[in-house]
């Protein structure tokens, strides 16, 4: 896993040139595109996260659109229509900005639920529909969505089902008084607002590192760590409904994911924890005494990992 581990540190280092102060959050969204997940950017305005998403996507090389999301967009506008060609006399089918390898949905909560729906099918199936005709998606098809708090004005609160498909769920944050000077020095240093970033590999060899990636050892033990855990979330009292076994899937597939992009052929207990949160936290439906107290999903996953026994596996020790 040395290839991937290489590869995945010149990407994350180009990144870093552009976007200052995200380490963690960048390191997580990769390792879920490299998974096959989605990924969801949620925080306030103004942190950057368009900028990380748009910089990660130059840097591995992925076909990429942007999609503005906006309260008065139609479905039509993301999966495309038919229209009529006067040449042919006949309707053809007309791509929309979902016919590319990596989308970035800026601003997704602010589009209406009837939209939300048609990216929910993109996400879920990687086609859409199309006045009752199906047309498949490209093989390498990923979405990093932005979204802002529910709170302010003008959002939409993400569906249940589309958040689920997202393998993760990143905040961003407020950066340090060094970052955010940092960012300010290399701003007036391009002398430009534009901030582009070349790529470190091809769609090719994006999905053989996705390809390599799946022949990655993982112990047995890992596996039910994996699923005790997404269990223990649904036996929590301030939990309404857990996580399902998609969520297992997501802890299990990014713990992978981690794993070779550390140079390891194996999954150690500590990948999974790491990536309980961001997986597990947005899957989580409270219930209303927990809601009306503030309670955060966060907090509750953090409260429940350390309940569940680790697994002695050899791998753990190395």
């Amino acid at each position: 896993m040395t290839g991937i581990a290489e590869t995945t540190r010149t990407v994350l280092d180009r990144v870093r040139t552009v976007v200052v102060g995200m380490d963690e959050p960048l390191e997580l969204a990769l390792g879920a595109l490299l998974a096959g997940g989605h990924v969801l950017f949620e925080d306030v305005p103004g942190l950057g996260k368009t900028l990380a998403a748009r910089s990660l996507a130059g840097a591995i090389g992925l076909d990429f659109r942007r999609l503005q999301c906006t309260p008065d967009m139609l479905p039509s506008d993301v999966t495309g229509s038919f229209v009529y060609a006067p040449g042919t006399g006949a309707f053809e089918f007309r791509p929309g900005p979902l016919f590319t390898g990596l989308l970035l949905a800026d601003e997704i909560n602010r589009t209406t639920p009837k939209t939300q729906s048609a990216l929910l099918e993109a996400m879920a199936e990687r086609q859409v529909t199309v006045e009752g005709q199906r047309f498949p998606l490209p093989d390498a098809f990923q979405v990093i969505a932005t979204s802002n708090p529910i709170e302010y004005e003008g959002t939409y609160a993400l569906p249940e089902a589309q958040l689920d498909r997202f393998m993760v769920r990143l905040g961003v944050g407020y950066p340090t008084v060094e970052h955010e000077a940092d960012i300010l020095f290399r701003r007036v240093a391009r002398q430009s607002e534009k901030a582009d970033v070349e790529a470190v590999i091809d769609q090719a060899g994006f999905l053989a590192l996705q390809q390599q990636i799946e022949g990655l050892h993982v112990d047995p033990d890992i596996v039910r760590y994996c699923v005790d855990l997404v269990r223990a979330t649904r036996r929590d009292p301030a939990v309404a409904v857990g996580a399902s076994p998609r969520a297992s899937q997501a802890l299990l597939l990014l713990a992978r994911s981690l794993a070779a992009m550390a140079g390891r052929d194996f999954v150690r207990p500590d990948d999974v924890k790491r990536v309980a949160v961001p997986v597990l936290a947005h899957r989580l439906t409270l219930t209303t005494e927990a809601w009306a107290a503030g309670t955060a999903p966060e907090a509750i996953v953090q409260r429940v990992v350390p309940t569940v026994p680790v697994p002695p596996t050899a791998e753990s020790s190395r």
